[in-house]
């Protein structure tokens, strides 16, 4: 299905509505990455942006949320990412997309716990996928262009030396199977990880100091 589309996202659930009856489980893991400057990505792009990552996993959440309800519980997965956790320059809408998904998903775990449905939101650091080469790419003004050009060499370079995919997928395999799913769970190298940790308890300006290195910035 294509989450882009109203009509495909309920077209899909029905076809897996007539064959299976209803759905136990399901894990949101559509995406694309975006970079560039805010204010040299064009309002379409950024828009398309979200609409993919943030409103195609909502589609869907609300296509399955009915056969949950009916069937008495559910698990629901969402993949977001520790850009959601911690802003990434030169990739602010992507950022913007994946913490959209964090307030979904809190908000969303109130409304369906009463009717045994869990929701959790894994949030990776850098993982080796085809997500690197196929990141879009707004065109970059002489003001912005050599910090892009320069922060994004350095995000690439960490995703290409990032967790191989499998420990995304064994993590998502451990909440499916969980008895009490987390809220929230991280995947990734351990100093990525201490990131969100850090920016909760250091002062800020203390840790945007120390995060622009690790950002390239």
């Amino acid at each position: 299905m294509d989450v882009d589309d109203d009509r495909s996202v309920k077209a899909g659930m029905g076809e897996v509505m007539t064959e299976y009856g209803q759905v136990d489980a399901l894990v949101t893991a559509a995406g694309w990455g975006l970079s560039g400057s805010v204010e040299d990505t064009a309002i379409p792009l950024a828009k398309a942006q979200l609409e993919t990552n943030f409103w195609g996993t909502v589609r869907v959440v609300r296509e399955v949320l009915p056969s949950m309800r009916r069937s008495g519980g559910g698990r629901i997965v969402l993949m977001g990412s520790i850009g959601g956790v911690l802003g990434l320059p030169f990739q602010a809408y992507y950022s913007a997309s994946k913490f959209a998904l964090e307030g979904f998903a809190e908000a969303l775990a109130y409304e369906v716990q009463p009717f045994g449905i869990s929701v959790t939101i894994v949030e990776p650091g850098n993982v080796r996928t085809g997500f690197t080469d196929s990141r879009r790419q707004a065109p970059s003004s002489a003001p912005y262009a050599s910090a892009n050009d320069s922060t994004l060499a350095v995000m690439e370079n960490d995703e290409r030396n990032g967790v191989d995919a499998g420990k995304v997928v064994e993590v998502v395999h451990r909440v499916l199977h969980a008895r009490n799913p987390p809220r929230r769970v991280s995947v990734g190298k351990l100093d990525e990880r201490f990131g969100p940790l850090a920016k909760r308890v250091l002062p800020y300006r203390l840790f945007e100091r120390m995060a622009r290195g690790s950002l390239g910035v």
